[in-house]
């Protein structure tokens, strides 16, 4: 635990300081489409209690949400706040994230922050819990019904900039260029906002998709979805998708000799894309900062909890990570320190 408190602090400054967040509110709350203020987001300086908290993950294979859970423990413990922390083991497992929920509420916690494996499928679950403690959204889109408030941002626009990163560099009329779209889980909810983004954001250029193939976020799951589109389409340009899949990407190129000829780009950030992108092997990744989101999360939770939420949405503005292009600030709100491993049980130091 003393790690961990020390990486808090190193990165993070003084648990007590509570400066605001530059983030974009949605005009409509839960409506990405209504457009966005940008405001400095004041957050509270401490919460009334020690409330308890209940945090529900798609997975921890991904170390996107490693970053994401660094957040969480920062601002609980800023907060004063504990937590316990379940993940369903990746987007496939549904019912496992329902039936996590539900016991690790009854169990005693005073508000679920929830981040889903599925964008309907929990909505009854949502709905029963919500009748007894405030249900707070983290990340990944869900249905609005019994939602308190969403801590995230538009993955439709994250697919996007993914896509006007290949889209700049060949515009209609230039010659073709073929891509394989790694977009992840079927049927998790940000993915087909992702690809909704992404091949819009494609439209007007010459650059084709070639293949499409989807599956979950694990990392043997990607090197065989990589092997199996290069194996597929002659002449490849680039691969484009998931973090895993453009980490993944980065080896199964070297070990085919194809890493000076197929170009890589990644739709979302972790600390293996950010190495790529620094050494020339990842042209670029949107970052939505998932540190910060996880803060904006719990600090919505305990909003909810006092009766003090007054901003039901909002997130981070994205930003496109080039090389030396992400600020020391960005890159902290980006990813947590090397040093940090999952908190599951967090428990503030008194």
């Amino acid at each position: 635990m003393r790690v961990i408190w020390l990486a808090i602090f190193t990165v993070l400054g003084t648990a007590a300081a509570a400066e605001s967040w530059r983030l974009q509110i949605p005009r409509t709350p839960f409506d990405y489409e209504s457009g966005y203020e940008t405001a400095a987001y004041q957050p509270l300086e401490k919460a009334a209690q020690a409330w308890r908290l209940c945090i529900a993950y798609p997975h921890l294979k991904d170390a996107y949400w490693l970053s994401v859970n660094y957040g969480m423990v920062a601002e609980a413990a800023r907060l004063g706040v504990s937590f316990k922390l379940v993940e369903a083991g990746g987007y496939p497992n549904l019912q496992r994230q329902i039936d996590q929920a539900e016991a690790c509420v009854a169990a005693g916690a005073d508000a679920l922050v929830l981040g889903t494996v599925s964008f309907a499928g929990l909505t009854s679950t949502v709905e029963r819990i919500a009748a007894d403690v405030p249900v707070i959204a983290a990340v990944n889109d869900i249905a609005d019904s019994g939602i308190a408030a969403k801590a995230g941002v538009s993955w439709t626009e994250m697919g996007a900039m993914a896509g006007r990163v290949i889209a700049a560099r060949h515009p209609k009329g230039s010659a073709p260029v073929k891509v394989a779209w790694f977009p992840g889980p079927e049927h998790a909810g940000w993915v087909a906002f992702v690809e909704q983004g992404f091949r819009a954001a494609l439209a007007d250029s010459s650059a084709v998709v070639a293949a499409t193939k989807y599956g979950d976020t694990g990392r043997e799951i990607q090197v065989r979805l990589v092997e199996e589109a290069l194996d597929e389409v002659q002449d490849l340009d680039y691969i484009a998708g998931s973090a895993p899949a453009a980490e993944a990407a980065v080896s199964v190129l070297r070990a085919r000799g194809l890493q000076d000829k197929v170009k890589i780009v990644s739709d979302y950030m972790t600390h293996a894309v950010y190495r790529g992108v620094l050494r020339g092997r990842i042209i670029a990744a949107p970052t939505d900062f998932p540190v910060l989101q996880g803060r904006l999360a719990i600090e919505m939770a305990v909003r909810a909890i006092e009766g003090e939420l007054h901003i039901k949405h909002a997130g981070p503005e994205i930003r496109v990570f080039e090389q030396q292009s992400l600020t020391a600030d960005a890159l902290e709100q980006s990813l947590a320190p090397a040093s940090f491993v999952p908190v599951f049980d967090f428990r503030p130091q008194q």
